[in-house]
């Protein structure tokens, strides 16, 4: 289970791809630190043990490390994403640190300045984002890479694991665009051109230090399932229910296992997904969560039309419900950035 906070949706970076729709300033409707530490409390509550502080870049609010404190005490794993701007340093660094902060999270999308500073439209940015990472190893502070997979980097993963590898980090976390926000369909890469990326991702991961993970894409655990079966000394195929479905853990989706929260309280299944179930400042965030149609029907797999409905890695992908409500606005639809085609199925992609 995790709970996602975005603090403030004001960055002094304008990227091509930004869930958030960043501007320069903050929004005199945020949620108070108050009303911040309620949230803090109300998810703690709820029993879950993840909380991701995120923006808009968490460092424009004054209140960041006062939060961090609460929600350390309140007994939750607190991380934070900030963005590579000169506004993140390292006394900031220090007192998250001494406040309970148990990750640090760093964008960066692309192995060298031209790269990653074209993408996120700031100069020094990827300068940045590497000091942040390397004040936070020198610390001893937790810290992650955040990449987002898009045309301009995705035949450089080779490259960019080489760069984690360098840093540290202890996770890779990929990305992978939902058209929302300032981020259109031309930053969305092909559906067999994704499955290749998710084939080099497993690949490089087995030999890393880090582990990976994905966002916004749960078909790379049918990759790394189906992998396993295929690499199986005895040639094991998955476990299956009576209908066929493969079974396992279901990992984290859209709404399933993780809610987010606007900075003006609004309560949604992701930041990716932006239709709203109710709002903090009003709705119990824990009814919102367990009751909400939204919600249930998102954790109902059996309501999947399309290939992800009849697909028998459902329960343990479910594919991209905000990139399937992006597309052809139906939180049901298959996702159309997955590449399998079920045995039997005669449809369209």
């Amino acid at each position: 289970m995790l709970a996602i906070w975005e603090l403030t949706q004001a960055c002094e970076l304008a990227c091509v791809h930004c869930r958030a729709s960043a501007v320069k300033h903050r929004d005199p409707l945020e949620l108070t630190t108050v009303e911040g530490k309620k949230l803090l409390d109300d998810v703690a509550a709820m029993g879950t043990p993840l909380f991701v502080f995120t923006g808009g870049d968490p460092a424009s609010r004054p209140d960041l490390v006062e939060l961090v404190r609460h929600g350390a005490q309140a007994g939750l794993i607190v991380a934070v994403t900030p963005s590579g701007t000169a506004l993140f340093q390292r006394p900031l660094l220090e007192e998250l640190k001494a406040a309970g902060m148990a990750r640090l999270a760093v964008s960066v999308d692309g192995p060298d300045a031209a790269t990653h500073d074209g993408f996120r439209r700031v100069a020094g940015s990827f300068e940045h984002s590497i000091r942040i990472l390397e004040d936070a190893r020198d610390l001893g502070v937790e810290r992650q890479i955040n990449l987002t997979l898009a045309p301009h980097n995705v035949d450089r993963l080779g490259e960019m694991a080489a760069l984690a590898e360098r840093l540290g980090v202890t996770l890779l976390s990929v990305f992978v665009v939902v058209p929302t926000g300032r981020a259109d369909a031309a930053l969305m890469l092909p559906a067999d051109r994704l499955e290749r990326a998710f084939e080099e991702l497993a690949d490089l991961s087995e030999g890393a230090s880090f582990d990976v993970k994905t966002t916004a894409a749960p078909h790379f655990r049918r990759v790394l399932l189906e992998r396993r079966a295929r690499l199986s000394a005895v040639g094991v195929s998955h476990d299956v229910d009576a209908e066929g479905n493969v079974l396992g853990p279901r990992g984290i989706n859209d709404g399933t296992g993780f809610v987010f929260v606007s900075h003006r309280g609004d309560i949604f299944p992701s930041g990716f997904l932006p239709v709203r179930a109710g709002n903090v400042r009003k709705d119990a965030i824990a009814d919102v969560y367990r009751t909400s149609p939204i919600f249930q029907q998102l954790r109902d797999t059996s309501q999947l039309t399309g290939k992800c409905g009849v697909c028998p890695f459902k329960r343990v992908c479910g594919g991209s419900r905000a990139r399937a409500w992006a597309v052809e606005h139906d939180l049901s639809a298959s996702d159309p950035a997955c590449a399998y085609v079920p045995r039997g199925w005669s449809g369209g992609a």
